[in-house]
């Protein structure tokens, strides 16, 4: 399928999804979003933790905070080895069997150095079966070992380097999780003209180490509703049976119940569905057995609040392959955007 035929802007997604930034180095999709927020916000500001906030006044005291995460899973150099190997400490949640064979960017004071994580023939090992650990990564820079510590050093941030392409109905590529929901949020931020309550589209950081930077936010914005934005699990390949598979991709976008983190509130997620079928929205629910989002951080930020979410079905999430269909963000924008039109602020969302 061409891009062209998406119902959305693929070029800005590619350029989110293709940015690098890593938990509490998010500069380059900062200035992205920055960008987009500048042109179709009300009032643009940051934090010292790094979110960046695009507000859209209301009519209304009643205030929205809508949060998606900047941050894509990645590495932090720990040491160079004297034969010129650089080794990785872990910033998220990875799995080492995905390492093998790929490249990465290293970014170092003086640019970006590519090197690559290499996988040694299976007959030369010992015990091909034994489980790899992150801490056993090493990275080739194709450099002589003076040159490597010359110009890498501890503390220098590593990506993954993949680039976003179509496949058939799918965006694959890596870091959808979670610049597809950024992508999401900023459409919706474009779309919405004069809403009844006041919105606040907020780009979080550090989510992927412990929801730091929403944490953080949820007590100074103190919003009156939080609905955030996350991409979920969609295990729906061969060896998983129906009942594991969470979400579907081409279902339409996901209205979140509850995952390890939190328990969306009933009122919350029940008029999410009462606008996805009044706007005849595609959609499923979501019950996430493990992981969790920003939509906890702001649940008992500054006091209790009720908070939503909306999520983006996601194939193969924390590889380099993450895979979304085109019909499943459309929809997401969708529903995103009418809950918000709709929202009067005089809903009762009290238990």
């Amino acid at each position: 399928m061409d891009p062209d035929e998406f119902a959305f802007d693929y070029d800005l997604l590619a350029e989110l999804t293709e940015k690098s930034g890593v938990p509490g180095y998010e500069d380059r999709i900062r200035e992205v979003v920055r960008r987009e927020f500048e042109e179709h916000a009300d009032r643009v500001r940051s934090d010292a933790m790094g979110n960046v906030v695009g507000t859209v006044e209301g009519d209304s005291d009643y205030s929205v905070a809508v949060a998606a995460h900047m941050d894509e899973i990645g590495f932090m150099v720990r040491h160079v080895t004297d034969e010129g190997f650089v080794q990785l400490d872990a910033l998220g949640g990875w799995d080492p069997r995905v390492l093998k064979a790929q490249r990465v960017t290293v970014h170092t004071e003086d640019g970006d150095l590519t090197g690559v994580i290499g996988s040694v023939p299976p007959h030369t090992l010992d015990d091909p079966d034994e489980e790899p650990e992150v801490e056993d990564v090493h990275v080739d820079m194709g450099l002589p070992a003076g040159e490597v510590k010359d110009r890498v050093s501890p503390g220098d941030l590593v990506t993954m380097e993949q680039s976003t392409t179509a496949v058939g109905e799918h965006v694959t590529g890596k870091a959808l999780d979670d610049r597809v929901c950024v992508f999401t949020m900023l459409e919706a931020a474009r779309r919405i003209d004069d809403p009844e309550v006041t919105v606040h589209f907020a780009a979080t950081t550090q989510e992927e180490v412990g929801l730091r930077g929403a944490r953080a936010l949820g007590v100074d914005l103190d919003p009156d509703l939080a609905v955030a934005l996350d991409v979920t699990v969609a295990n729906d390949v061969p060896g998983f049976e129906p009942g594991d598979h969470v979400t579907e991709l081409g279902d339409g976008a996901a209205i979140k119940l509850k995952d390890s983190s939190v328990i969306t509130n009933p009122k919350v997620h029940r008029r999410m569905k009462a606008v996805a079928g009044d706007e005849d929205i595609d959609h499923q629910l979501e019950v996430l057995p493990a992981g969790g989002t920003d939509t906890a951080a702001f649940q008992n930020q500054f006091g209790a609040k009720p908070v939503g979410a909306i999520s983006i079905p996601t194939r193969y999430l924390h590889t380099v392959t993450e895979s979304a269909h085109h019909a499943d963000v459309a929809a997401a924008i969708d529903l995103l955007t009418a809950f918000l039109e709709s929202e009067t602020g005089e809903n009762d969302y009290t238990l």
